[in-house]
């Protein structure tokens, strides 16, 4: 979805507020403005300066699901001075509005998504610069950033671990429900932290994030998770970001990365710190699914949550040289309020059409509404399929999913290694089934995978 046509008015409070402190602050007027049709609160600008000068911003709002999200976008704002000061291309700050919480900063010129590439050559030559820029950014000076607050590793386990206590501990305070992808996975990264990796440098962490046009890339951006560690988590990251956003050939591109930096990092380092970034999606989101809110664009976030955690568990069985299932999809079982879904997806599909925030919000409920379509015709026997399965595993049948998944996460937490194998296949398989509950409303994320080092 693109951008809403530009607005003259004073948009809804907060946000009228907001713009008043922007043009107090900045210095001058807000000519037009457009919301981005997305999950966080965010405008593009217009802006005259009080000399007269046009400038393009950006105003980046907390997002409202997340609790800590305004610390965060505080933060996310030092980075962006520090990295300016570095010399690493990133949009320039204005200011920072302190209710409700934005940044005002430059609008790079261009776009996201390496995906909407107009030609391959085009793709190959912003995805290098980006490389450049990445193995730029591993060789800066850390002790600014240390100022910022970025907590310095110490040790092999810190270092593998990185920032991961810290989303564990959120994830344990707002956990309501049995989560066992997500504590297999915790426990398999506890169990395998890399050795002999000693090495610290600037993290941008949720990497991959740019923007760019006339193939050349313009601005690094969305650096709100920035950190210290090993320079092998950024590899990961974009691993995990071409999931949604297609980046093109990566292990060409990590090639050119060991090249520019003098040395090679083990595959299985780079498959760790892919399987731990990953795994951040799901643990962000399991609260958020769990309870979700009217503000909530539920099937993008239950997208995230079962691609994430599919392809943190892809990564694991690729390791293992492990062969996956696939899934078939059920025979349809429709009952007497099937006509009812039926109607109320093809209003909303029809009510959704259109590119301002209101269509956004009303193709959220339709993606919902075709959603819940769906499992109300196959979503009985894929529940039935998890508990036969989990059953077989265990020993003992059990009546509900609840109940089922909690004696599964009990297993997990005290079963040894050699049963990675049964889990990943019974816990992948799960995934399948419900990403074909989504399907025809995943967008971006249909038939996403991910990539492997030795492809």
């Amino acid at each position: 979805m693109t951008a809403s046509e530009p607005s003259t008015e004073r948009p809804a409070e907060p946000w009228g507020s907001a713009f008043d402190w922007i043009e107090k602050n900045v210095g001058g007027r807000i000519v037009s403005y457009e919301r981005q049709p997305r999950w966080r609160p965010a405008f593009y600008v217009e802006f005259e300066k009080d000399n007269g000068e046009i400038i393009p911003l950006y105003i980046r709002g907390a997002r409202t699901e997340i609790e800590t999200s305004d610390v965060t976008l505080h933060y996310e704002m030092r980075v962006l001075q520090q990295l300016e000061a570095d010399g690493i291309p990133v949009p320039h700050i204005y200011g920072y509005v302190p209710e409700p919480a934005a940044i005002v900063m430059e609008r790079s010129p261009g776009r996201g998504n390496l995906g909407t590439a107009e030609s391959e050559e085009e793709r190959v030559a912003v995805l290098n610069q980006y490389i450049d820029i990445l193995a730029r950014t591993h060789s800066l000076d850390i002790a600014p950033y240390q100022e910022l607050g970025m907590d310095l590793p110490s040790g092999e386990k810190e270092l593998g671990l990185c920032d991961l206590p810290r989303w564990e501990a959120n994830y344990r305070k707002a956990k309501s429900r049995p989560e066992p992808i997500i504590e297999f996975c915790l426990g398999w990264l506890k169990r395998n932290i890399p050795e002999g990796r000693s090495q610290v440098t600037f993290l941008s962490a949720d990497s991959g994030q740019f923007v760019y046009e006339n193939s050349q890339l313009t601005a690094l951006v969305d650096l709100e998770l920035a950190c210290l560690g090993d320079p092998a988590a950024d590899l990961g990251g974009m691993l995990g970001r071409d999931l949604s956003e297609p980046l093109g050939d990566l292990p060409r591109a990590f090639k050119r990365y060991f090249e520019l930096r003098g040395e090679t990092i083990p595959t299985s380092v780079i498959d760790f710190h892919t399987v731990r970034f990953n795994l951040y999606t799901p643990m962000a989101i399991a609260p958020v699914i769990a309870h979700a809110t009217p503000d909530v664009d539920l099937v993008q976030y239950l997208g995230w949550y079962w691609v994430w955690s599919r392809a943190c568990l892809e990564v694991l069985a690729h390791g293992m040289g492990l062969e996956l299932d696939t899934i078939d999809l059920p025979e349809a079982k429709p009952s007497r309020f099937t006509p009812g879904h039926d109607n109320l997806t093809k209003r909303l599909k029809r009510a959704a059409s259109g590119d301002d925030f209101a269509a956004y919000e009303m193709d959220a409920a339709y993606r919902c509404a075709e959603y819940l379509r769906r499992a109300e015709r196959f979503g009985g026997e894929f529940e039935q399929n998890d508990l036969d399965e989990i059953s077989a595993l265990l020993g003992r049948s059990f009546e509900t999913w609840f109940d089922a998944d909690a004696a599964l996460e009990d297993f997990i937490e005290s079963a040894s290694p050699e049963s990675d194998a049964d889990l990943i296949r019974l816990l992948h398989r799960r995934t399948l089934r419900h990403e074909a509950l989504l399907q025809p409303v995943l967008r971006e994320l249909e038939g996403a995978s991910i990539q492997h080092m030795d492809n």
